[in-house]
């Protein structure tokens, strides 16, 4: 059959794909019955889930609700909560601020952390109020609808040069005191979790290695994640994207207590850009050239939009 596997040789394309990637593994990763996504599979977590939503609208609210209650029995409990969160997806905030508006909690126990933020390659980023800046989202979506029982802003730390490198110090202390530490995730199209790139898989040793890097200033973004985000987040204008992005790693985001995944891209008339990235999260064997391969390893919840299951078969559009 004439596909992407049998003409790569000789193509543009024959580079273009992080190194230590088997796209025929990706594709063998797919099943044909989507109903076969809930199988388990025998390397995820025992606490590890997946929850299905109609649509994205019932996707937003289900995920919100999630982070909302999360936030409540940390609240109930007498437990801090460092919460590490993505600027993607996003619809959820919308929800969570409603719910926790609605139940009257109180947000002071929580200590948040943007996981990344565009840059150029010295790590320096976006103004906080440019209107791509995650910063901004962030404000915009969750902090400021909290209104009078919003996270402190001095509890509020967000991907820039000076303040990245200080997450890891700052979440240990929280940890030490007992706090929990809860990462919400997207999965990206490159299958990356924050901006932590799959190609970054080739510059270690091992697993241990690179499951020891706790954050990187001016990450090489590869072009996946760059037509991904012009696609979802700037209207298809690639020339405004940002080559660039500060990100934690997987030393954040490979520990945490409890994850909270989501991954909702669909596009409408029947396209979308995630469901392979979905199925090979799922289903691949976890490796560091494929960072969101290790979420399913812990404990937590994936939700994801029924379309993303497929079958993921050609649809002229």
């Amino acid at each position: 059959m004439i596909s992407l596997l049998s003409t790569l040789k000789g193509s543009l394309l024959e580079s273009f794909f992080p190194a230590a990637w088997d796209l025929a593994r990706w594709d063998a990763c797919v099943a044909d019955d989507p109903a076969t996504i809930f199988d388990r599979q025998e390397h995820w977590h025992a606490d590890f889930s997946l929850r299905m939503a109609e649509s994205v609208a019932d996707f937003d609210v289900m995920l919100g609700h999630e982070l909302a209650a999360e936030i409540q029995r940390c609240r109930r409990a007498g437990r801090k909560l460092a919460l590490i969160l993505p600027a993607g997806p996003m619809g959820m905030y919308r929800w969570t601020t409603y719910f926790l508006r609605e139940w009257a909690i109180k947000c002071d126990h929580i200590t948040g952390f943007n996981m990344d933020e565009w840059s150029d390659a010295d790590g320096n980023t976006l103004p906080s109020d440019h209107p791509g800046a995650f910063q901004r989202a962030m404000e915009n979506a969750f902090y400021d609808p909290l209104g009078d029982a919003t996270v402190p802003t001095t509890q509020r730390f967000f991907a820039t040069r000076e303040m990245l490198g200080e997450y890891p110090e700052r979440i240990a202390a929280l940890r030490a005191d007992g706090a929990k530490l809860v990462v919400v995730y997207g999965i990206g199209r490159a299958c990356h979790i924050a901006f932590w790139e799959p190609h970054f898989g080739v510059e270690f040793s091992g697993d241990d290695e690179w499951r020891q890097q706790t954050h990187r200033l001016g990450a090489p973004l590869h072009p996946l994640t760059i037509e991904q985000n012009a696609i979802t987040s700037f209207k298809s204008r690639t020339t405004l994207v940002p080559a660039f992005a500060n990100t934690i790693g997987p030393a954040l985001f490979t520990e945490a207590d409890y994850a909270i995944g989501g991954a909702d891209g669909e596009l409408g008339r029947g396209m979308q850009w995630q469901g392979l990235s979905l199925w090979v999260t799922l289903r691949h064997p976890t490796t560091r050239h494929i960072p969101s391969t290790w979420m399913p390893l812990q404990p937590g919840v994936l939700y994801f939009t029924r379309g993303l299951a497929g079958p993921l078969v050609p649809e002229v559009n």
